[in-house]
């Protein structure tokens, strides 16, 4: 199995649901805090690879909510700007392992990269139904029709 580097929040109830997912998978995890790490641009800029600007952003962090940040209004410095300054900004967990950088915690991609064991139900089936409650920043949920 994988040596696996995990960045997330200590307090957040979805990154510890992901490290128990994980480590059920037989990974060996290294935890880190993603609030505490003393990021700079180019620390932080390896782990969003070609996604749009957009997709870095945790979607439920409280200034993106609030329209207090817009991520698709800003370029890539200002993005890593403003996640510099509000690590809740940033797109969890971080996952580093076998030399790759993801953000956020996507089952299946995860399972082709490094082998999760399935829980069923994918991510993507459950926002297409609006009701993904995973933790998953990597989408914004559906409103219920």
């Amino acid at each position: 199995m994988a040596d696996v580097i995990f960045y997330g929040m200590a307090d957040c109830p979805a990154n510890a649901r992901q490290r128990q997912q994980l480590t059920a998978a037989g990974h060996a995890l290294t935890v880190r805090d993603l609030a505490t790490t003393a990021w700079t641009r180019g620390t932080l800029r390896p782990w969003f690879g070609e996604r749009p600007v957009a997709e870095w952003f945790n979607r439920r962090a409280a200034a993106v909510k609030s329209g207090a940040v817009d991520p698709a209004a800003l370029d890539e410095a200002a993005a890593l700007d403003a996640m510099i300054a509000d690590p809740t900004l940033i797109r969890r967990p971080l996952i580093e392992a076998e030399g790759r950088r993801e953000a956020g915690f996507d089952p299946v991609l995860l399972d082709g990269w490094i082998g999760l064991a399935p829980t069923g139900e994918s991510c993507e089936d459950k926002h297409a139904r609006g009701v993904c409650d995973h933790g998953h920043h990597h989408m914004p949920r559906r409103p219920a029709a």
